[in-house]
């Protein structure tokens, strides 16, 4: 908030935003300036006023991160979990899978760098130290930012030729790979998706946050990459708007977390499935902290709501699980903080996309195509995993006839 009120209004985003676009358009008048006007003499007071009274609540804040320490905290989260999950899961049975898999793709991630010769320390501290390696890095620079969204273009100009393979069905929108704008990085994720414009006007995108390159080793791109664009959430979300027959509603509707986050952790293994990783087992390394990282959210999430952690440990335990950025799992964690549940539905969702797609292999047998199982699954459009469950079952149960 500080660095969005620190600009002066004439050149702060409300203002020229409204200045490039209605120029573009050919508008006459003075659009930039009267925004300016209303930024200086509106938004900035009511900015100041907003920090004020923040200020004010910080210092009655307690330390506890948990919704456990608020009346019927547990029966808060529950609910929250729920929300998150869209299953019947419960607290304990989440925090143990992601116990569980944590275990399992740490030991996957020893093996991979064993066989690149590293062998001395944790996997987290391995991967702390590989993400420190000068040759993976780029400059913290504005030329070593366009070289990371140069690369990452790259990364989805490449894929196309694998994606006839995999999908009937694909969005006729393309997707594009921006910065995440500066005066907002220091708060946002290291990356997010946006929807195209429903009149097909602006295409979909992935931001990507580059406030420091050091965040973002170049073995850790193709992963996010793919799980932000395509045949992550553009898949799922773009497609969604370009069905003729689906309800504004559902196009333009949130929520159900884990079907969507779950499809892109999900769209993250099915690039190593495709072979994009054969020649990059470093790219593979990343898939695989990616994966951990999302497990090690169920461990964390439940922990801090149910199991008492706090803050610190919540992010300590990042840090040995992961070996993922301190500063960026920092921020990771203060957002579990405050979205109770949300950080679960990642691997949940991606460990019931799996369980259906091994379901729909085992009845289908020859005749399981994966182009099918895709496009039963994305053209359903997002909804809860119980009744993502029912869809793939009754889509199975009509090729049984």
């Amino acid at each position: 908030m500080h660095t969005l009120r620190g600009t002066e209004p004439a050149d702060s985003i409300l203002a020229t935003s409204i200045a490039v676009r209605t120029q573009k358009l050919g508008l006459e008048g003075s659009y930039g300036a009267d925004a300016a006007r209303i930024v200086a003499a509106e938004v900035y007071p009511a900015l100041d006023r907003q920090m004020q009274a923040l200020g004010e609540l910080r210092s009655a804040a307690v330390h506890e991160a948990g919704v456990s320490r608020l009346p019927q905290g547990g029966e808060l989260y529950a609910v929250a979990l729920r929300h998150a999950i869209t299953t019947d899961m419960s607290p304990d049975e989440v925090h143990r899978l992601g116990l569980e898999q944590g275990k399992e793709i740490t030991a996957r991630m020893d093996a991979l760098l064993r066989k690149r010769g590293k062998k001395a320390g944790t996997v987290a501290e391995r991967m702390r130290a590989l993400a420190k390696d000068p040759q993976y890095l780029y400059p913290d620079t504005d030329a070593g930012r366009q070289q990371i969204l140069d690369y990452c273009n790259g990364l989805i100009a490449a894929l196309q030729a694998h994606l006839p393979k995999y999908f009937h069905v694909r969005p006729k929108a393309p997707v594009e790979i921006r910065r995440v704008p500066p005066y907002t990085e220091a708060g946002a994720p290291g990356g997010y998706y946006r929807i195209p414009a429903l009149d097909g006007s602006r295409p979909g995108a992935f931001y990507i946050n580059l406030r420091d390159t050091s965040e973002l080793p170049r073995w850790a791109l193709p992963t996010l990459t793919y799980h932000e664009s395509a045949p992550g959430h553009h898949f799922q979300l773009a497609l969604v708007l370009e069905l003729p027959s689906l309800p504004l509603i559902r196009k333009a509707g949130g929520g159900f977390s884990a079907n969507t986050e779950g499809w892109a952790l999900y769209a993250e293994q099915l690039c190593d499935e495709m072979g994009l990783y054969d020649s990059d087992p470093l790219g593979r390394l990343g898939m695989l902290q990616a994966t951990v990282f999302r497990a090690a959210r169920c461990v964390v999430d439940t922990g801090l709501h149910v199991k008492g952690w706090s803050r610190e440990r919540a992010i300590d335990y990042m840090i040995a699980t992961t070996g993922d950025n301190p500063a960026a799992l920092t921020t990771e964690v203060e957002r579990y903080c405050t979205w109770p549940g949300q950080a679960c539905s990642y691997k949940v969702g991606h460990t019931r996309w799996l369980k259906l797609r091994a379901q729909a292999q085992r009845r289908l047998g020859a005749k399981f195509d994966i182009r099918d199982f895709h496009d039963v699954g994305l053209t359903a459009a997002p909804m809860p995993l119980a009744v993502l469950e029912r869809v793939i079952d009754d889509w199975l149960t009509s090729r049984a006839v």
